[in-house]
């Protein structure tokens, strides 16, 4: 009879998925309409999910903003609880049944649910990037399931970031050069290649490298920005030079469609060409595991989000300049 896995087996295997662009996702329902139908499918990263639970009692708190339900005290720890179908729009047929326990960005929430449907496994390349405006933002990417291919299944993969900003707009402060240090001088001519699927990240680090002097190149997930260093590259060696001339870091995310930030960086140290160029991955996916399969890919600095002080100076440190 073969042995239930331990905690640490399904980690360890979940980790390792990363090492071929690949990852878990939690399927769930938040509801239909207004007239209680069409129930979509909603998906999270499982690497975010720290556990789920029947949904308990929730003591609500007196002023809380819209779409906070209150708090729930789990072993010892109080934290909020937001009323994901109400954020999205949602009208849950059941009910909120189901409470999702996250941890993302060095922070613990909950999000309420109808159901929880299943966990899938699935490739990057599934992943497409939402178009702007889809659902106010707070979709970052569309998940393709394996099914009929002329009319798949479709998941919407919500972007965490932009929910909790929306909840708590005063949360995170717009980055100034007091936050960061003050400004960084390059090499003339070079600048930093940046990848991020989430508008609000991408908002927040536009900020940062702004409030740092650093010019930069913002792309969406790791596929554009691996194809945008091709680009540099065929551009810089038509001048006689080598893309190292041009790109003076690069700065990823984790969780990115069509390829993540493990395999953008593996194939950066991989290849001649960019080896030399530092790597820093910024992602609100923290832990051990995450932490050393970093280092095991190659990056040069993991730093989570999001941090402007931090940031600043893991940039400096990989781009060998001393932190103000």
């Amino acid at each position: 009879m073969m042995a239930a896995k331990t905690v640490q087996q399904e980690v360890d295997e979940r980790t390792n998925l990363t090492g071929s662009n690949k990852f878990e996702l939690l399927l769930f329902r938040l509801g239909g309409d207004a007239d209680g139908e069409r129930s979509e499918l909603f998906g999270i990263n499982v690497f975010k999910v720290r556990e789920i639970v029947a949904m308990p009692t929730v003591t609500a708190i007196a002023g809380s903003l819209p779409h906070m339900m209150g708090v729930v005290n789990i072993r010892g720890q109080i934290i909020p609880v937001i009323d994901l179908p109400s954020v999205v729009g949602c009208t849950p047929i059941s009910g909120l049944n189901i409470m999702l326990v996250t941890e993302f960005a060095r922070t613990a929430q909950a999000f309420a649910v109808e159901a929880v449907e299943d966990i899938v496994r699935l490739d990057w390349s599934q992943v497409l990037p939402a178009e702007g405006g889809v659902a106010n933002g707070m979709v970052t990417s569309i998940a393709r399931l394996e099914s009929n291919i002329d009319s798949p299944k479709l998941v919407q993969v919500l972007d965490v970031e932009a929910i909790l900003r929306q909840m708590s707009p005063d949360s995170v402060a717009d980055v100034s050069p007091e936050m960061v240090g003050g400004k960084v001088a390059l090499k003339p001519g070079t600048l930093i290649l940046a990848a991020d699927d989430s508008l609000v990240a991408r908002t927040m680090i536009e900020q940062g490298l702004t409030a740092m002097g650093l010019p930069f190149i913002m792309t969406k997930s790791g596929k554009e920005a691996w194809e945008k260093l091709l680009q540099i590259s065929a551009e810089m060696t038509a001048e006689g030079k080598t893309a190292t001339d041009k790109v003076a870091l690069m700065l990823t995310d984790l969780e990115m469609p069509e390829m993540d930030g493990f395999t953008l960086t593996r194939n950066i140290k991989g290849d001649s060409r960019f080896a030399k160029i530092p790597v820093v991955i910024h992602s609100s996916l923290t832990g051990s595991a995450n932490e050393a399969h970093v280092k095991g890919v190659g990056a040069d600095a993991y730093v989570a989000k999001f941090a402007a002080d931090e940031l600043s100076v893991a940039l400096r440190k990989a781009l060998g300049i001393p932190s103000a």
